[in-house]
């Protein structure tokens, strides 16, 4: 089969499409006949170079999350499987044509739902619900997505809307983007900086924050007294060392600070999530946004793409 791996750490041109044998699951393993690929930020920055502290080596097949049509299940697996669509996430290897993915990481699809909306919704989808939950999260408050334009932050949007907000702000680079995220429920639109108009909140009780960066302190003078910003991602890179001085300095404001990843929900917890989603999505109640469908041959492409930080959605990849 054919797959992409990185040949050399750096900038696109490292990734090489090559053809190696097809695996076969071990025990508690599917195997997958890919029908699409997500191409994700730790992609980029895997083949990038920046993971490398994490035992990434040259020959990495990267891909985490694919949907396609069971084909072959391990020892252990129930033989229903075999023919259903599902989402799965690998963990890595999904840069090919077939891959291997554990059962307990494999949700079937309803009727309905297209394999690259289901990979454009299965983990941000989860992200963007429980990231709301890190931030206790309440109808009438005010929420902001700072770096809206990503699946994540497009999630994000969509549940704080679906939720009640009292208003929901984003921060998004271009005017375009702004109209697209006020047609899927944003109310207010910011610069990257977080500058805004007149008639948009002093303040916000909830920060969902998928950039980090150096710039991310700036944004607890944006947060209301007990006002909670979460970071769920960190494309912008890492935040200065000594931001927790921004928050001791408004001390009496009571504002508060989180991280959250998706692995310390729990598996049944995130699937339950995935499969009212997903249904949701069939159902046309979610929007997913694909901003480009390109060959698995073309994953140099994809990840031009990414670097240049112009994507709306999710850039998907086809065998």
């Amino acid at each position: 089969m054919k797959a992409v791996t990185i040949k050399e750490f750096g900038p696109p041109e490292g990734l090489a499409v090559i053809d190696i044998p097809s695996p076969a699951p071990a025990s508690g393993q599917v195997l997958i006949a890919v029908e699409a690929i997500g191409v994700a930020g730790v992609d980029v920055m895997i083949r990038s170079g920046a993971l490398a502290a994490y035992g990434y080596r040259q020959g990495h097949i990267p891909g985490g999350e694919v949907s396609g049509t069971v084909t072959a299940v391990g020892d252990g697996v129930d033989p229903s499987w075999l023919g259903q669509r599902v989402w799965a996430f690998t963990g890595a290897g999904g840069y090919a044509e077939q891959a291997i993915a554990p059962i307990g990481e494999v949700v079937p699809l309803p009727a309905g739902l297209a394999a690259v909306d289901a990979v454009t919704l299965g983990s941000a989808g989860v992200v963007a619900h429980f990231g709301l939950v890190q931030a206790h999260f309440s109808p009438g408050e005010a929420v902001l997505v700072r770096g809206a334009a990503g699946s994540i932050g497009i999630m994000t949007v969509q549940l704080a809307a679906r939720g009640a907000a009292g208003a929901v702000a984003v921060t998004t680079s271009s005017p375009e983007r702004g109209r697209r995220l006020r047609d899927l429920g944003a109310t207010h639109v910011l610069d990257r900086s977080g500058a805004g108009g007149p008639d948009d909140p002093a303040g916000y009780d909830v920060i969902i924050d998928v950039v980090a960066g150096q710039s991310m302190p700036t944004f607890f003078d944006r947060l209301n007294p007990n006002g909670r910003l979460v970071v769920v991602g960190a494309v912008g890179g890492q935040p200065p060392a000594d931001f927790g001085t921004r928050l001791m300095a408004a001390f009496q404001k009571s504002m508060s600070f989180a991280t959250f990843s998706a692995a310390t929900v729990t598996q049944p917890a995130r699937h339950a999530v995935r499969i009212e989603q997903f249904a949701a999505a069939a159902r046309g109640e979610l929007q997913t946004v694909v901003h480009e469908v390109l060959p698995l041959t073309h994953a140099v492409v994809a990840h031009r793409k990414m670097d240049a930080g112009d994507v709306f959605g999710r850039v998907m990849l086809t065998p």
